[in-house]
């Protein structure tokens, strides 16, 4: 994949390395804004109840 990514991106090996730096940022923050609060409700360690 990695390998992928570097043979595709336009440019000289800096501005490669900056291509991937933003995508790999973008990435996470999709992660974090959209993927993440998706999935928590269905996660079990949200049920802080105590058994009777």
């Amino acid at each position: 994949m990695y390998g992928f990514l570097w043979r595709h991106l336009p440019g000289p090996t800096p501005v490669k390395v900056l291509l991937c730096l933003a995508l790999f940022a973008a990435v996470v923050a999709a992660l974090f804004t959209w993927v993440f609060p998706a999935l928590a409700p269905f996660m079990p360690f949200n049920n802080a109840d105590v058994g009777p």
